[in-house]
Formats: C-alpha cells, structure tokens, sequence
C-alpha cells in the first residue's frame, strides 16, 4: 500500500514505474499487493526514486481474496510452466558449475523458498526479468548458512540430497514442510540415496548427511515407491556420479521428464524418459551455460479446464500438455462435458506436446465407475481433487478415491460451506452428489494446496460474495492465479485485514 501511495503521488502508473525499475507491470502490481519479495537492493532503488521510504517493517498480514461469483467467463488464457518441474531444475541447477538460465520460470512461493535456500548457500540467483532466472552456483557452498526458515516452508528442500550428494563431508539439512497431507515419508528418498553410499540420520529438526566416498560404479536398484520427488532425487544423484545407474520403478511424470531434458542438454546421457526404466551415465564434471524452458503445468491446465466447466462457460485453456492431460480430458468427456480441441504443436523445451482446450456449456452426469488416481500415464494424483468441484456440477453420485494421502479427501468436505454435498466415507473416499445449487460463504484456505484451489474455483459458481481467508497456501503453486481468472471474466479481488 505504501509503494502504491509513493507511485500515486509521482502521478506515475504501474507501467511507468516498471519501466524505471527495469521489470514488468505485473511485478509492480505484484509489489503493490505484497506478494513480492523485495531485495534489499530494489527497496534502496525505490527509495532513491521516490525519496522517501516505502517499506514498513512489522508483523506480515494474511492475503485474503474476495469473489464476486455467479459470472460467465469467456475468452482465453495461456497454461504457465509447471510448478513442480520448476523447483525441480532449480535444485538441479547446483550439479552444473556453469550457468543455468531458467526461462518463463513460475513466479511462486514455492520457487521464493527454494530461491532463498540457494542465495543463503552462496548462490546467484538473479531475476533477469519478471520470469526469467539466472543462476551461478560458487565453487563452493556454504551449507551452514542454509536459510532454515525458508527451507523449513517447502518440503522441495529434500530434493537438495541428490543434488548435494558429495558437495561436503557432512552438512545438516532441515526437515522439509509444505503441505499438510498427513505423514508422507522421506523414507523412500533415503532408501534411493543410500544405493550411492549416502548416510543421512534424523536429529532434532534437521537430517545429519554424510556424503558418500567417490566412486564410478555401475548400480542398479529399485525404488520401493513410484513417487516423483524420489524418482528425481536419485536421477540427480546419478547425473553427476561415474558410472551407469539404471533406477526401475522410476516415475515417468511430466516433472522428471522436464528435469530430464534439462540433464541431457548438460551432457548427461539418460535412456528411457518417459518410461519407468531409466538408464543414466553420470558426468562427474559439468560446466556448461544453458537456458531451458520448463514445460507447460498440466495441473494448472486442470485448475483452468475446472473454472471453465464449473461456471458452464465456453473458456479457451492455451498450451495445455496433452500427454499428461489424456485420462482426465477422456474422463471429463464420459461425463458429458464437451471439449473442443486443437491441433498439437511443441512446447519451448522442444520435446512436450501442447494443445489448446476449449471448455463448452454441458450438462455432466456422474461417471459409472469411481475416480481415482494412478501414476502416469494414469489420472494425476494432484488433479483428482478438482473432479470433487466437477462432480458437484453433475447429475448423480460419484465417488473419489484418494488413495495416496490420508488427508486430503477430509478437506473437499469444505466444499460443503459453498453448498456441495459431500459425504465423506474415510479419510480417503468421499461421494459428491449432485448437481449443486453453489452459494456464498467465508471460508479459511485449508493447509494442502489443491483442496484451497478447489474452494477458489467453487466461489466462482457461487452466486454472491465469498471469501478465501489467508491464501499462502495458493501462492506456493500457483502464481497470480486470481488475477488470471479475472481475465476471462471473473471479478476477484486481494484484501488484508
């Protein structure tokens, strides 16, 4: 608000500003709401410009957004780069010496922490512009400076293993946070890392890590658990170790392809993406200057889809990556909703497939059998939770299955606050009967970020005002979400009490 005052009163618009400081409109507008994290650097630059101070230094308030629902959307909107795959590279980034140019890399929380945790170790991370990265990693880094507040925000920090394998002797890496969706184990990243001779003890509130002797060996192992996170911890252990590792059981998701291709443009020499095979000869020394595109984020393109379906609107959802949207498009279509679909092209990175969606008023039935998830090429298990808001719009009962997390089912339950009928038979089953009669309400952002999209993407149909209370917890996947959807014609707004 005091930045947005100091520009009022130079009698500059947020374009002119943007220009003096070098950056984009939407990072201006991004400061203004205090969604931004400002360098000390920039607020010394905005000081000097506007000669006075602009920063207020005190307890941060909770971002709360206000929606004015009941409203047809039309037009289109572009599908950003993924999340995931983005916090991925960003910890991969530490295998090369040389420098890695991250383009159009998503604006989020969860990117801040991992940004954060970087610079406190020594890294240069610089923001070229609005989306895109720099990073220059030290000949060395100082591990015991690791910010762990930041880390402590983001369960992504347990990706930093595979990366740090033998960086030091041994080092203390904080436990990881994020979303609360009951106990999901570090075991399995562990059980993958100590197939390099990697010991990690837990103490109290940090990892103890001993790095591993150097070696070339050949290995070959199975992950107990197909997950994602696992998959890339141990491909990136692999990348920079001598030797051939083959990993089975590997997750073929779009995340660890992206982080995948990053690899091979550094020289690393990777057999089987796409499969649950991988097959990985290790380069020990890499130095090369790249810049990669992440591929588009199929959750964010199911998010869109959603809002489109939800206020039964014609909404055209651009570069949506069709090989990790198939099941669920299928699936949508058994339910009635019609779609229309283009013509395939490339993605920036050269290798995933994108098309343009477009949403169409439909009259949806529940489907016949359960929706659950399975891993890729199966329905994704962080799009399942947005067939719950799809299911309320349908004629009948549907049941959702989710299988993996012991929590997450229990908050669709908050559907119920905007009019839903959601019963829940255990912590991972619940029917949605339907269709709903959406209303208005106030409603606080529950802990896992899917669950508060889902709440978000209701409102939209809600007719009358709602509220989403403290919103952090979108932030972390999601960037400039509301303000997006207010380009196809939704009405929301930012407030702070």
């Amino acid at each position: 608000m005091m930045l947005r005052d100091a520009r009022g009163q130079k009698g500059w618009t947020q374009e002119q500003l943007a220009a003096e400081l070098g950056t984009s409109q939407s990072a201006v507008a991004r400061m203004e709401q205090g969604k931004q994290n400002l360098s000390l650097k920039m607020i010394q630059r905005l000081e000097a410009i506007f000669g006075q101070s602009i920063v207020q230094l005190g307890k941060s308030q909770m971002t709360h957004l206000r929606v004015e629902g009941g409203r047809t959307l039309s037009g289109s909107v572009d599908v950003n780069t993924s999340k995931n795959a983005g916090v991925a590279l960003l910890c991969a980034s530490l295998i090369n010496r040389g420098t890695t140019t991250l383009r159009r890399l998503a604006r989020i929380e969860e990117v801040n922490r991992i940004v954060e945790v970087l610079t406190s170790i020594g890294v240069d991370c610089t923001w070229l512009n609005d989306n895109d990265l720099q990073i220059r990693r030290p000949a060395s880094l100082d591990l015991g400076s690791m910010d762990v507040e930041a880390a402590r925000r983001t369960r992504s920090v347990i990706m930093l293993l595979g990366p740090l394998l033998d960086e030091v002797a041994e080092y203390r890496l904080p436990y990881a946070g994020g979303c609360d969706l009951g106990t999901r184990t570090v075991e399995p990243h562990m059980q993958a890392l100590r197939q390099f001779g990697l010991s990690v003890e837990a103490t109290a509130g940090f990892y103890t890590v001993q790095a591993p002797a150097l070696d070339s060996y050949d290995r070959s192992f199975v992950l107990t658990e197909r997950g994602d996170t696992v998959t890339e911890n141990a491909i990136m252990a692999a990348a920079h170790r001598g030797g051939t590792t083959i990993i089975r059981n590997a997750s073929p998701n779009y995340m660890v392809q992206d982080l995948c291709f990053y690899l091979q443009r550094l020289g690393v020499e990777i057999d089987g993406v796409g499969t649950t095979t991988l097959k990985i000869t290790g380069k020990p020394s890499i130095d090369v200057d790249i810049e990669y595109f992440p591929s588009e984020d199929p959750i964010e393109a199911m998010s869109l889809i959603t809002a489109g379906i939800v206020t039964n609107s014609e909404v055209t959802i651009r570069r949506v990556p069709m090989e990790f949207m198939e099941i669920e498009l299928a699936m949508l279509e058994q339910m009635g909703q019609r779609l229309e679909v283009s013509g395939e092209y490339m993605a920036r990175n050269g290798r995933t497939r994108l098309a343009d969606v477009t949403t169409k008023p439909s009259e949806l039935h529940a489907p016949a059998d359960k929706i659950h998830p399975m891993p890729f090429p199966g329905l994704n298990i962080d799009n399942l939770p947005f067939f719950a808001v799809i299911a309320g719009n349908a004629e009948g009962q549907t049941m959702i299955h989710d299988w993996v997390y012991e929590n997450r089912a229990i908050y669709l339950t908050e559907l119920n606050k905007l009019g839903a009928h959601v019963q829940l038979l255990d912590p991972h089953r619940i029917y949605v009967n339907g269709p709903t009669r959406w209303r208005a309400a106030e409603i606080g952002c529950p802990p896992a970020l899917r669950p508060a999209a889902c709440l978000l993407l209701a409102m939209l149909a809600a007719r009358g005002v709602s509220e989403l209370r403290n919103i952090y917890v979108i932030e972390r996947g999601y960037e400039d979400l509301a303000e997006r959807l207010n380009t196809i014609g939704a009405r929301i707004e930012y407030f702070q009490d």
